[in-house]
C-alpha cells in the first residue's frame, strides 16, 4: 500500500514504521503524502486507540533526502516539488509566497500529527535529524534508544528550521534550550535530550519498542477514545489561550457534553464494580456537538 512506510495494527496499537533503512528512513515527498495518508486512515478507524511512530533498521529518520544535491532545499527547481497549481515565480521574476507550492511539506506533517484525534508514541529508535527531529515534536510521548543521536541542523545547511518546530519545539523544552540547539545545530545525544525534555525516558535499543508499546497499551486498554481524542486537543491547542478563562468555559462544556455520555456512565460503573472498562462510544460517530470548538488555519494539511 505504501513505498516508504510500513503499517501495522495489533491490540489497537497502530504502529507506523519509517521504512526506507538503505537511506537511514530519509524524509521524501512521497513519505509526506503516506503519513498524512496513515494519520487520516487512523482517525477514521474505531480500531485504532494509539499511535507509535518509529524507524525501520539503525535509524528513525536522518533527515531529509540530500539526493537532490545542492539543490535539496530549491523547491523551484526540483521536479518533484512541482505542484499541479504551477509555479510561484510570477512572469516578473518575483515569488508568490501564498501559492501552494512552496509549502513545507514537513510542516504538512506536523500539522497533521498535531490534528490527530489518537495519541501520537514516538519511538525514536536512532539517529533523528532535522525533520526526523521535527516531526517527532507534535507527538504527544518521546522515547527513544539509548543509541538515539539528535541534531537540528538548519543552520548549518544554509536554512531554518521547518515542521512548524519554531511553535512547537520552545514549548516542549524551552526557549532557551530551543535557541541553543538550532543555533548551534550540533548533534546531542539521548542523555542531553532527555534532560533537556526533549524525550521521556532512554531505554536499550532492544527494549525500546516494547516500552512504546506498554504505554500504547496502558492508554488503549484503560481510557475512552472519545475522551482522549478530547483531552489531547484540550492540551496542545490550549497553549495558544491567553486566559484560564478560556479553558474553564471549554472545560465545562466538555465535562457536562461528556457526563452525560455512556461513556461517563461505563467509567463509574466499572470503576466500582472493580473490572476493566468497556467504553461504548467511538471517535467516528460520537464526538460532542461542541467539537471542533477552533477555527481552522487557512491552510489545510
Amino acid at each position: 500500500m505504501y513505498e516508504t512506510i510500513r503499517t501495522a495494527i495489533e491490540d489497537r496499537v497502530l504502529t507506523i514504521t519509517l521504512d526506507r533503512p538503505d537511506r537511514l528512513n530519509a524524509f521524501t515527498a512521497t513519505m509526506c503524502e503516506e503519513l498524512i495518508a496513515a494519520f487520516d486512515a487512523a482517525d477514521a478507524d474505531d480500531g485504532v486507540a494509539a499511535i507509535i511512530v518509529t524507524g525501520a533498521g539503525r535509524a528513525f529518520c536522518a533527515g531529509a533526502d540530500l539526493g537532490n544535491g545542492a539543490a535539496t532545499f530549491d523547491y523551484a527547481n526540483r521536479p518533484d516539488r512541482q505542484s499541479e497549481a504551477g509555479s510561484p515565480i510570477r512572469a516578473d521574476g518575483s515569488v508568490d509566497y501564498d501559492h501552494p507550492a512552496i509549502r513545507d511539506t514537513g510542516g504538512r506533517v506536523s500539522l497533521r500529527i498535531f490534528q490527530s484525534l489518537k495519541p501520537v508514541i514516538g519511538v525514536i529508535n536512532g539517529p533523528a535529524v532535522g525533520i526526523g527531529v521535527t516531526m517527532t515534536l507534535p507527538m504527544d510521548i518521546r522515547i527513544a534508544a539509548d543509541t538515539a543521536r539528535f541534531g537540528l541542523v538548519f543552520a548549518r545547511r544554509g536554512i531554518v528550521p521547518e515542521a512548524a518546530s519554531s511553535w512547537f519545539l520552545p514549548r516542549v523544552v524551552g526557549i532557551s534550550r530551543a535557541l541553543e540547539w538550532t543555533a548551534t545545530g550540533r548533534l546531542f545525544d539521548a542523555a542531553e535530550a532527555k534532560e533537556g525534555g526533549l524525550v521521556r525516558s532512554i531505554h536499550p535499543a532492544d527494549e525500546l519498542l516494547g516500552v512504546g508499546r506498554a504505554l500504547a497499551r496502558e492508554i488503549a486498554d484503560n481510557t475512552a477514545p472519545v475522551s482522549v481524542a478530547l483531552t489531547r486537543q484540550m492540551m496542545w491547542r490550549g497553549l495558544t489561550q491567553q486566559h484560564p478563562m478560556e479553558a474553564h468555559r471549554l472545560d465545562s462544556k466538555l465535562v457536562y457534553a461528556r457526563g452525560r455520555s455512556a461513556d461517563a456512565k461505563e467509567g463509574v460503573t466499572s470503576f466500582l464494580e472493580k473490572r476493566a472498562p468497556s467504553y461504548p462510544c467511538t471517535v467516528s460517530g460520537d464526538m460532542p456537538e461542541v467539537f471542533p470548538w477552533w477555527e481552522e488555519p487557512p491552510f489545510t494539511v
